[in-house]
């Protein structure tokens, strides 16, 4: 009897506990949005929605469509060519450190710098590179002028095969100076300034200044310095478009004039009566024959104007051989 009783008791809590469990799940998701909707009307409240004016659309200008780059108009263009300042920049750079082996090849530079072909073959021919080198080995200072290939084709054709070879010389030395000049020391040169050819009376070369512009003036041509082709503390080489040509070799030379022809005077007549009295004179003298020479020698005498009165010596002559 009491085992019944706790059995059934136990089923009796087991129902009481699974209908109470049933009320609350059916209870709590009816009470969640109720809770939700009286919460959301609260919350309108507090933050109502701010209208705001729609702001119009912000008209853009049409950009055209895009065309082809416009080219630069070009500058007009006039007969005489622009020359640019001398570049400061050398084509070829010196060594940091020289080497001790021996001085500076100037023909090896100009090699490197290219278009000066013409001039390495004038410096070897006329053995100037030797004495360019062995002033450089002996520590001097030079600066050389070096033509480009441009230069030499600007002459008329055949011009360096007619120069002698002590000409080739002289022309090749007056592109250089004894000195070594910077190009912002170009401005305190003297001039005429003396080069290494013969003499300033005969090679003379002026050298003047215009703003960053270097000329270089020989009587004959007129040029600048294009730019810098190598520089050191020993060596300067700059490049020239002309060719220079000294007065004492290129110099015009004036045309010998022919002598105009002397005019020719016809001799003096004798009258007949005075050829006649000469010869009755000469035959009546018993020197006849020395007053006949005398005579003679009077008729080849000088006239007044100068000539040889030819016509009265063979009258002379010939009164004479009638005598004998």
């Amino acid at each position: 009897m009491m085992k019944q009783g706790l059995i059934f008791l136990s089923f009796l809590s087991l129902f009481f506990y699974h209908s109470i469990a049933a009320t609350i799940v059916a209870h709590s998701p009816a009470q969640a949005p109720a809770k939700a909707e009286a919460e959301a009307p609260v919350a309108a409240k507090a933050e109502p929605p701010v209208a705001t004016k729609a702001e119009p659309p912000v008209a853009t200008k049409a950009e055209p469509p895009a065309t082809k780059a416009e080219t630069p108009a070009k500058a007009p263009t006039s007969s005489h060519p622009v020359v640019e300042p001398p570049s400061e920049v050398p084509l070829v750079q010196a060594p940091p450190h020289k080497a001790l082996a021996g001085p500076t090849d100037v023909s090896k530079i100009l090699e490197k710098a290219g278009s000066f072909s013409v001039f390495i073959r004038l410096l070897k021919s006329t053995s100037v590179s030797i004495q360019i080198e062995n002033q450089l080995n002996v520590s001097n200072t030079l600066t050389i002028f070096a033509p480009t290939n441009g230069a030499f084709s600007t002459l008329k054709a055949g011009t360096l095969n007619t120069l002698s070879t002590e000409q080739k010389v002289q022309l090749v030395q007056y592109h250089i100076l004894p000195t070594m000049v910077s190009l912002q020391n170009f401005q305190t040169l003297s001039n005429p300034v003396r080069t290494q050819a013969s003499n300033t009376n005969d090679y003379p070369l002026n050298v003047t200044v215009e703003g960053n512009y270097v000329n270089i003036s020989t009587g004959i041509v007129n040029t600048t310095i294009s730019g810098t082709v190598y520089e050191d503390n020993q060596l300067a080489i700059y490049k020239v478009d002309k060719v220079l040509l000294p007065l004492g070799i290129f110099a015009p030379r004036p045309k010998s004039l022919a002598p105009s022809p002397t005019p020719l005077l016809k001799p003096k007549k004798e009258t007949n009566s005075s050829t006649s009295s000469s010869s009755s004179d000469d035959s009546d003298s018993p020197v006849g024959g020395a007053a006949a020479e005398v005579h003679a020698s009077d008729a080849l005498g000088v006239n007044k104007n100068g000539l040889v009165n030819i016509g009265v010596a063979v009258v002379s002559v010939i009164s004479m051989w009638v005598q004998f």
